[in-house]
């Protein structure tokens, strides 16, 4: 029936006198007037664009870059936020090049293209699909150049056979001109944007947040790279002159300052002085879907988009789904934050006046005063998730208490407790499979490790002693956690990282000694706003705020796995100082059976995982393949 209906309106047509002209495209193929002749049409191409944007969101990750699945080498694993069975050691990114000229090829087609179909639109709207094009643009070429430097910039539809291969063999910008031309379509976005949008697409504050975010890397790059790499015309390719440091610092500043009054930090639940409430508030603002803070973000809807981030990282004690504890934070992580037992260094203290270890009731006491931030952002040993206790612990001490336990290991070692000498006073379990039960001196009846480790011969646990909670659904039922079957949405900028754009921004200006504001006291204002709200100790005055660092360390902490703190780190120029020859370090907690009490040791890695950064990874290669296509190419130092 169908084919006799088609053959039927064919020949009705070619019965027309317009089937005598066989000039006409072939019926199968999607013309231009199909996609940008209607709003549906727009929306789609458009639609396409931004699923193609690099975004380091729930699934991407350095070895299978976007859009993956199966995230098994977690971008944290390579940062010093956190461990992972899978990835044990520094790595640089597979490459992104072509992928990121196919993306701007499609967008300055529609730059082009579109104009023509405008009389068919309201102003309005052709000003919107067209500052959303500059928009994703500006962030590919970003992407493109906080990986390789400078690069080729194409913004119009290179034409083949109309032009000559060596004007389509376009070769490299400096790394400046680059940026400039990144700064100028964040521009163009934010002149032509609407201040508000549908959610997931951007507005005129997501342009201007894209372009601090941007700015602030390339007065960091201009400030703090050691790099240079020159093509023949003397351009520098990599690298950007240390007296515009200031310059891009100031847009990065005024941008984040547009921001100003249109967002807003997200403090719903939020009580001062009330730490139950403040831990409350941190964790519901990763899935309030009407947040004032978020300004651009990825939308997943199952069962249409989905992602795997639950079941991937969720503690083993819930696991159904296969995985478990892919993403464990360091104990480096961990003390950044305020609240915690301290030695003088800043490093976790476990040991009391006596050089033994001190003693808790419950796990929990441990962390009794740490600001509520963390805990939103860190599972804790003995802290309750999903309704359940988080069974997190190493062993049990069966040894004698009594003037209290000595350190278990020598300081410094990387060995594990059952090779020395210590092992005859613990008991341990090597893996969940073979769970060791211990009879207290009580009666009761005592998992060795708990559910959720830590096992000593089996990495799918809780390998650092911690446990990963933000973006983890606390409503999400266990038996759903699942491969493919998570669906919240990604926040790729929101205000929080306006401030702290804005701060760090600003005390560089000071450092620069920029007298035009008072960039000390606007830094030290936002500094406090971001501790406020995270229930940190708050900066006494805006002197307090003496060190570049301080801003840093903000940032780390109030960004933390959110995909954010590796671009920070290259940038400051600071993985090869952080990372060469680094065994992170973990907090395993025991329970002494004859006080019934608890106790922590603060120790390296149990899989002696060794980190080295290649300096040469600050800027990563150009495939061979890319430069093959184009010899006009120059590729980047020491490959």
């Amino acid at each position: 029936m169908k084919i006799s209906k088609f053959i039927l309106l064919l020949a009705l047509i070619c019965g027309a006198p317009a089937c005598t002209d066989l000039d006409i495209p072939p019926m199968n193929v999607v013309q231009d007037k199909d996609i940008f002749a209607n709003e549906n049409g727009i929306k789609s191409y458009l639609a396409r664009v931004y699923g193609q944007m690099p975004i380091e969101d729930f699934r991407y990750c350095p070895e299978r870059r976007f859009n993956h699945f199966w995230i098994i080498n977690p971008f944290p694993a390579i940062t010093g936020e956190a461990l992972s069975r899978d990835q044990t050691s520094a790595r640089s990114e597979e490459g992104y090049w072509g992928d990121a000229y196919k993306l701007i090829r499609d967008i300055n087609y529609f730059i082009e293209t579109l104009p023509t179909y405008a009389s068919n639109f309201s102003e309005d709207q052709v000003n919107t699909w067209t500052g959303e094009a500059y928009f994703v643009r500006g962030a590919t070429y970003f992407a493109l150049a906080k990986r390789y430097g400078g690069v080729p910039l194409v913004d119009n539809i290179l034409k083949y056979p109309e032009q000559s291969i060596e004007e389509l063999q376009v070769p490299r910008s400096s790394e400046e001109a680059t940026y400039n031309k990144i700064a100028e379509d964040f521009d163009k976005a934010y002149s032509i944007l609407p201040e508000t949008n549908q959610v997931g697409r951007a507005n005129k504050y997501a342009a201007a947040g894209f372009k601090s975010r941007a700015m602030l890397f390339a007065g960091s790059i201009a400030k703090y790279n050691q790099v240079s790499l020159f093509d023949k015309s003397n351009n520098r390719l990599c690298g950007i002159p240390a007296d515009k440091a200031a310059d891009y610092f100031k847009l990065s500043y005024d941008a984040a300052k547009l921001v100003e009054g249109h967002y807003s930090l997200y403090k719903d639940s939020w009580k001062a002085d009330d730490k139950e409430a403040q831990y409350q508030n941190y964790t519901e603002l990763f899935f309030s879907a009407k947040s004032q803070e978020n300004i651009f973000v990825r939308q997943y809807v199952y069962p249409e988009s989905v992602h795997g981030y639950d079941v991937y990282n969720i503690p083993y004690q819930y696991m159904v789904g296969g995985y478990s504890s892919e993403v464990n934070p360091t104990l480096e992580f961990v003390e950044m934050f305020d609240g915690l037992p301290k030695k003088a260094d800043g490093k976790i203290d476990v040991y009391d006046t006596n050089g033994k270890y001190k003693m808790y009731d419950k796990q929990m006491d441990f962390f009794a005063n740490a600001e509520p931030r963390l805990r939103a952002t860190v599972i804790f040993p003995g802290d309750v998730f999903k309704d359940q206790t988080v069974e997190i612990w190493r062993g049990i001490y069966i040894g004698e208490v009594n003037g209290g336990i000595a350190p278990l290991l020598s300081p410094g070692t990387k060995d594990r407790y059952e090779n020395t000498s210590s092992k005859s006073l613990l008991v341990t379990s090597a893996t969940p499979e073979t769970q060791v039960v211990r009879t207290l001196p009580n009666g009761k009846q005592m998992n060795a490790a708990g559910r959720s480790g830590c096992f000593y011969s089996h990495t799918v646990q809780a390998l650092s002693g911690f446990s990963i909670r933000k973006w983890m659904n606390p409503s999400m039922p266990a038996a759903q956690v699942v491969e493919n079957r998570s669906d919240q949405t990604w926040i790729e900028l929101r205000y929080a990282e306006i401030l702290l754009n804005r701060a760090e921004a600003a005390y560089e200006l000071y450092l620069a000694g920029k007298g035009d504001a008072d960039y000390q006291g606007d830094a030290y204002k936002c500094i406090n706003d971001i501790r406020e709200r995270a229930g940190a100790d708050m900066l006494t005055s805006k002197t307090a705020l003496n060190s570049i660092d301080i801003v840093r360390k903000e940032r780390r902490k109030e960004l933390g796995f959110e995909n954010k703190i590796w671009w920070d780190l290259k940038r400051w120029r600071l993985l090869d100082k952080e990372q060469n020859a680094t065994t992170y370090r973990i907090l395993m907690s025991f329970y002494a059976e004859n006080n019934g009490k608890w106790f922590f040791d603060d120790r390296y890695d149990e899989l002696n995982s060794v980190y080295n950064w290649d300096s040469r990874w600050y800027y990563q290669k150009i495939s061979d393949g890319e430069i093959t296509k184009s010899p006009n190419i120059v590729q980047n130092s020491g490959y």
